[in-house]
């Protein structure tokens, strides 16, 4: 399969970033792409709602469905679930981009941050996948993709931030377990994570990152484009680095991806 044409994609925070580039990528190829955000009105700190991404993917030449959805809330996901499956007639892929994310210690972590995390990331990543499953079952070359790195145990990865790297390895392990009871019935589930630092608006929140030492979200929109359009069978429990996919799909030069190709790039968190 070359491409997503006529397929249907549940995208979770997908009015802005990574979800938007992954969105508009398979929009370019005739997609039904739905929009699972919590952005309803313009925020003056993050730009984009789900109706600016609805227009965007609209003009890239894919059909639109924006759903106001807090994926901490079972019951209007199962409402955006139903939704999209009466306008669109099934679900063909899941894409599990929404999550939380809170760079400090123990003690500056307030349970409020360390609640969400939790409910948004490793929970609203199942619920959503138990959810999109019934129609998944039933989808011709049916896809889970989860923004998750590599599960790991490696302590520094935990000191600096324990709250934040839990809720995210919950994430990478709902990836794991779903990969081993789906993958059998034809499900391809997996994970993946960006090589390098991805320069997003939610990014220029957290002080210190240097956004001209990041990649831009089409690399991850093309990497996600790359194993979404493999046959489900052949591809299923790995956790895959945007960078190596698209090595392994013939490309050498991912200067374009970068926001200043003359500055020397973040490796991301999580990996080496």
């Amino acid at each position: 399969m070359s491409n997503l044409r006529g397929k249907t994609l549940f995208i979770t925070g997908a009015s802005r970033g990574i979800g938007l580039a992954i969105g508009l990528r398979a929009a370019r190829d005739g997609a039904n792409v739905v929009i699972a955000a919590k952005s309803n009105v313009p925020n003056p700190k993050l730009p984009g709602t789900i109706h600016s991404a609805a227009k965007a993917i609209e003009e890239a030449g894919g059909k639109a469905l924006p759903i106001q959805c807090d994926i901490r809330e079972e019951d209007q996901v199962q409402a955006a679930v139903a939704q999209t499956v009466e306008r669109f007639g099934g679900i063909d892929i899941l894409v599990n981009n929404a999550s939380a994310i809170w760079l400090r210690g123990t003690l500056d972590t307030p349970m409020k941050r360390f609640d969400l995390m939790s409910q948004v990331n490793a929970r609203g990543t199942f619920l959503c996948a138990q959810a999109c499953l019934p129609h998944l079952l039933k989808a011709a070359n049916p896809h889970i993709l989860t923004l998750a790195p590599p599960p790991s145990l490696d302590p520094k990865w935990w000191a600096p931030h324990t709250g934040y790297t839990l809720a995210k390895m919950g994430m990478s392990l709902v990836t794991l377990g779903l990969a081993a009871e789906f993958g059998p019935r034809g499900v391809a589930v997996n994970a993946l994570w960006p090589r390098t630092v991805i320069a997003t608006d939610a990014l220029k929140m957290i002080p210190g990152v240097d956004l001209q030492r990041c990649r831009k979200p089409e690399i991850l929109a093309d990497a996600a484009h790359a194993i979404l359009t493999t046959p489900a069978r052949e591809l299923c429990g790995r956790f895959i680095i945007d960078e190596d996919i698209l090595r392994e799909r013939g490309m050498t030069d991912f200067s374009n991806y970068a926001v200043d190709p003359s500055q020397p790039l973040l490796t991301d968190l999580f990996l080496d």
